[in-house]
């Protein structure tokens, strides 16, 4: 598994590998033998759950952005959690998890995002985004 030590080399992964998903987990070998779990239901979901990488076809501003902002969204998985970190991967989407997000088989592990790139990415979604600012705000 490659390392993206920053935010321009997960940049770089995601405009050369398409579909690319980030997830937040102890990694691809613990999740070859593991599946992710609807925590509120109980219930065991069919694939990996990831959040995209790819920018949307609509998606009018930087790439950099799209990546920061994904990157951020579940950053707190890995401050409740030691063990998890985030990583790159693709594979074939086999339905959707409660929360509307993709749900991977047939994975493909890319790379492992680094403590830097994380920071490089908060940076840059608290200074280009309202981050955190919802429709009642």
């Amino acid at each position: 598994m490659l390392a993206c030590e920053t935010l321009a080399d997960v940049v770089k992964l995601v405009e050369r590998i398409e579909p690319l998903y980030v997830r937040y987990s102890e990694g691809p070998d613990h999740d070859a033998s593991e599946r992710s779990l609807d925590v509120e239901s109980r219930l065991e979901l069919p694939g990996l759950s990831v959040n995209p990488m790819t920018p949307e076809s609509w998606w009018a501003r930087p790439v950099e952005d799209w990546v920061a902002r994904q990157l951020c969204q579940y950053q707190h998985l890995a401050e409740r959690n030691p063990r998890r970190f985030a990583w790159l991967l693709t594979g074939e989407i086999i339905g959707r998890g409660p929360d509307c997000e993709p749900l991977l088989t047939e994975t493909l592990a890319i790379a492992a995002v680094s403590e830097h790139a994380l920071d490089e990415a908060a940076a840059r979604y608290h200074r280009v985004f309202d981050a955190g600012r919802g429709p009642e705000d």
